[in-house]
């Protein structure tokens, strides 16, 4: 699916339709210090302890766009519900 990487959108901040970019957000850093993290540490010492599958599960074959829309007049950024694609690319 192409996307155009500006249009006129809503911005919920100025409460008006202006000209956002788009982007495409990145995964960020991973903490190990979340609670289902430690969880996994103190719980995952010896075979499965019935919480945590050990079903193997591969990757499913589209995945979710996950797009942020900046605007163009006050900076702010925005989500919208993602869909899923197997091909995403930002056309200018």
């Amino acid at each position: 699916m192409k996307m155009p990487a500006k249009f006129r959108a809503y911005c919920p901040h100025c409460r008006s339709h202006e000209v956002h970019e788009v982007e495409k957000v990145k995964k960020g850093r991973v903490n190990g210090l979340h609670w289902i993290d430690r969880q996994k540490a103190r719980r995952g010492k010896v075979g499965n302890m019935g919480k945590f599958s050990k079903v193997p599960g591969g990757d499913k074959p589209t995945k979710k766009v996950n797009i942020r829309y900046r605007c163009t007049k006050c900076g702010k950024a925005h989500l919208r519900p993602g869909w899923r694609a197997g091909k995403f690319e930002i056309v200018e």
